[in-house]
C-alpha cells in the first residue's frame, strides 16, 4: 500500500468541478484508492466515488490522505499528487 498525505489549495477545495477531476484520475487506474480527511478524520472514502469524495466536504487548506494499494498504486498516487499539487483544473491564486 502507497500512501501520501496532500494539501488541497484549488479554491474551492474538493467540491463540484475539482472533485470530478479527482475522481477521474483516481479511475483511471485498478488499484484501490481511497481519500480521507486528515484533519476532520472523515473517511476512509471511495476515491473512484463521486459521492464519497463530495462526502467528505474537503475545502482549501485542507490536508487530505491519499492511499492506494494493488499493481499500479505507485502511478496512481503519482498521478493524484500531480493532479491536486496543480489545482485540480483551478487557477491555484483565484483568478479565471
Amino acid at each position: 500500500m502507497t500512501t501520501v498525505r496532500l494539501t488541497v489549495r484549488n479554491p474551492s477545495g474538493l467540491h463540484a468541478r475539482p472533485a470530478a477531476l479527482f475522481v477521474r484520475t483516481a479511475g483511471r487506474f485498478r488499484s484501490k484508492i481511497t481519500v480521507s480527511d486528515g484533519a476532520g478524520g472523515r473517511g476512509p472514502v471511495d476515491a473512484k466515488s463521486i459521492l464519497s469524495v463530495l462526502t467528505l466536504g474537503v475545502s482549501s487548506g485542507t490536508e487530505i490522505e491519499v492511499a492506494a494499494d494493488g499493481e499500479d498504486a505507485d502511478a496512481a498516487i503519482a498521478a493524484i499528487r500531480e493532479a491536486v499539487e496543480a489545482g485540480l483544473g483551478e487557477s491555484l491564486d483565484g483568478s479565471a
